[in-house]
């Protein structure tokens, strides 16, 4: 019978086909059926990530929490449940494709970053918004993880009302990243009673407040924030939040000159250039969900084994076709004419 273990290990041995058919043409005594049955069967689930993600955290009080969602392209499929059409960053548009919400935990070293917990975004099965998992990943990850990092970046299309109230409750620091969604120019705050909410874009800035930002109150929201505005090279805004009011400005500087905001991103390309996650054909939601998880895994193990051998990801799974090189161009199996 197949097991966890062997998919896993189909995943990251594969060149390019990551099928049920091909996995059943390559391993002795099994069928596509048995590979099917497999996904069908199986209920993988995100904490089952988190037991073998938690031995190898370098967590510390610098440590940092980061948020973010992707979307696993599947423009060519027309019958796979959990595809729907949403915003892709990638594509900079809309893609047909199955979206998934990430939690990475960085250490703030170089390279030093591993996924935490994830959820699917499919709201025709579970009727939750993104907004919703990152909630209740959030919460887990206060009750659960046990973390010493107490500080959670994310862009602001999480940086709904509810999800601020329930970050700064729970005595964590958040900061929201510019450059990706910023949050809307028409978003309304106050610098004081007297002068009442006004738009974002309303709001003047001197040379002193550009460096160490305002401090203002979000409509609706019961604390004060920090808001930045960072203005581009080509004069684009983008505008940051934190509840962090006493050190905002050494935070501000270190997140913004910093790659741990970026490190989602090196992940996400990574998780889908490896592991095969956008390339399962099957049909139905389960077997999506267990290929899905299983991709995760497969991206940990590449993780553990390149820190063992101080490379990266992407030269260990290069390492694993080069014994096959060396042996065709020693004795090629098809001969030039």
């Amino acid at each position: 019978m197949l097991q966890k273990k062997d998919y896993i290990e189909y995943l990251l041995s594969t060149p390019f086909n990551y099928t049920c058919t091909n996995l059943a043409d390559h391993k002795p005594n099994l069928c596509h059926d048995s590979v099917s049955d497999f996904l069908r069967r199986e209920r993988f689930t995100p904490s089952q990530l988190w037991a073998s993600v938690a031995p190898h955290i370098e967590d510390s009080e610098t440590s940092v929490v980061i948020a973010d969602d992707s979307v696993q392209n599947k423009k060519y499929s027309n019958f796979i449940e959990l595809v729907k059409r949403q915003y892709s960053g990638n594509e900079h548009g809309t893609v047909k494709g199955i979206g998934l919400v990430n939690l990475l935990h960085s250490s703030g070293n170089d390279g030093d970053f591993w996924p935490i917990d994830y959820r699917v975004y499919s709201p025709e099965d579970d009727g939750k918004t993104k907004n919703d998992h990152f909630q209740e990943m959030f919460k887990r990850l206060v009750t659960h993880k046990q973390l010493r990092a107490k500080t959670i970046l994310f862009d602001t299309w999480y940086a709904s009302v509810a999800n601020l109230k329930l970050i700064h409750r729970s005595g964590w620091t958040f900061f929201t990243t510019p450059q990706r969604r910023p949050l809307k120019s028409n978003r309304l705050v106050s610098l004081s009673r007297e002068t009442g909410y006004q738009h974002l874009n309303e709001l003047e800035f001197d040379g002193q407040t550009l460096v160490k930002g305002l401090i203002v109150k979000l409509k609706e929201c019961p604390f004060m924030v920090k808001l930045f505005k960072v203005v581009a090279p080509n004069g684009d805004v983008d505008w940051v939040i934190t509840n962090d009011l006493d050190h905002a400005v050494n935070l501000f500087v270190a997140e913004i000159k910093n790659d741990n905001r970026w490190q989602v991103e090196e992940f996400h390309r990574g998780f889908k250039q490896l592991t095969g996650s956008e390339k399962c054909q099957c049909r139905k939601a389960r077997s999506q969900r267990n290929h899905l998880a299983c991709c995760y895994h497969a991206w940990v193990s590449l993780k553990v084994k390149a820190k063992q051998m101080k490379t990266t990801i992407y030269q260990v799974r290069q390492g694993l076709f080069t014994d096959y090189l060396v042996q065709q161009l020693m004795n090629p199996t098809v001969h030039a004419v």
